[in-house]
């Protein structure tokens, strides 16, 4: 399937009935690509409680559900079940647009029981995947919290975030921002297969250049990590990242938990057959014989010689390339309190 990381529609796990798909023998080609389809929703909260205790963020925040990038790997795609879609195709190709996260974000920010938490751009899926260069839905709400004086955090793997560079560098110099762009692999023969609607790599680090050009506070994610695809390239990521300014470098290790592990196993199959069993056998190596985990800390890095192999890459990129000791300056929650005092008084 051209231009798509899943190769598969999965069941959904919350239906009662499954529909098969039965192969039919006609004259004709089958179709080469599937058009993605937009669904705009009227959401009832916009800011997500983020209970997990290895994750860095207390509050979420994803104007969209569902991610045209299309990774094979991607951790969120078990989320589109509960839209009564399925984690396969369906995550990539029907995407939820949430029109009113904007007024909704306003809104929470005035209301009294809001403390001015960061607040973590694309904590599930990309803020900034392709159909927001046309919605411009994340704009807004960078635009919302720089009036509020809302400290935020933002992942993400497309340089579309360059659009936006007149407010993050405005946030940037109050101490409101920080950026994660997530690299996995530099191999843009591999970034095709299983990134295909990302930026490229080049593009990505373009992103580290400009930002840091601009003091706005930009690491690396290196997530994830995929045993005997991606894993030997840690270093090279690391070091490209580190000259171009990059303050911090991070990884995980890829989890296949519920639908993902047949989205992945699949792909795998499509895109490196020859390689599938070494993959797949080197990520249960990792995972006590298993390809998915849930468990907290335990999820992120995994357990076994072989995920301690990756571990040390890391200590070693860090400790090689300085980016260990690169401060990312601590975020500014205080000012959301200040902005909201100054506001209160202009109206006394």
């Amino acid at each position: 399937m051209k231009g798509r990381g899943a190769q598969v529609q999965v069941a959904n796990r919350f239906e009662k009935f499954v529909k098969v798909n039965l192969p039919i023998i006609t004259d004709f080609e089958p179709e080469e690509s599937i058009k993605t389809k937009y669904q705009r929703v009227e959401a009832k909260t916009i800011i997500n409680k983020v209970d997990s205790p290895d994750l860095n963020f207390s509050y979420s925040l994803n104007p969209y559900q569902g991610c045209e990038h299309g990774c094979s790997y991607c951790y969120a795609r078990p989320t589109h079940a509960y839209w009564g879609y399925n984690a396969g195709l369906d995550f990539e190709s029907k995407i939820l647009v949430k029109e009113n996260a904007p007024e909704l974000l306003r809104l929470k920010l005035k209301s009294k029981s809001w403390k001015g938490e960061t607040i973590m751009f694309s904590g599930n899926t990309d803020c900034y995947q392709p159909i927001e260069k046309e919605l411009a839905i994340t704009r807004q709400l960078l635009k919302i919290c720089l009036e509020h004086k809302q400290s935020v955090g933002i992942i993400t793997k497309n340089d579309l975030i360059l659009r936006d560079l007149d407010i993050l560098e405005a946030m940037g110099r109050e101490r409101l921002v920080q950026v994660a762009v997530s690299i996995t692999t530099l191999n843009e023969r591999l970034r095709r297969k299983m990134e295909p609607r990302t930026s490229t790599a080049f593009n990505r680090l373009r992103i580290v250049q400009k930002l840091s050009a601009h003091n706005i506070p930009v690491s690396i994610m290196m997530a994830p990590v995929i045993p005997g695809l991606n894993d030997h390239e840690m270093l090279q990521i690391a070091g490209n990242a580190s000259k171009l300014g990059a303050r911090g470098f991070y990884y995980t290790l890829i989890r296949l938990n519920d639908e993902v592990e047949e989205v992945f196993s699949t792909w795998l199959e499509s895109a490196f057959p020859k390689r599938r069993d070494k993959v797949l056998n080197l990520i249960r190596s990792c995972r006590k014989g298993a390809l998915g985990e849930k468990r907290f800390f335990d999820r992120m890095k995994g357990l076994g010689s072989y995920a301690q192999m990756i571990h040390n890459q890391y200590v070693l990129a860090n400790k090689k390339y300085y980016l260990g000791k690169r401060k990312m300056a601590a975020l500014d929650t205080n000012r959301f309190e200040q902005n909201r005092r100054r506001q209160l008084t202009l109206f006394d």
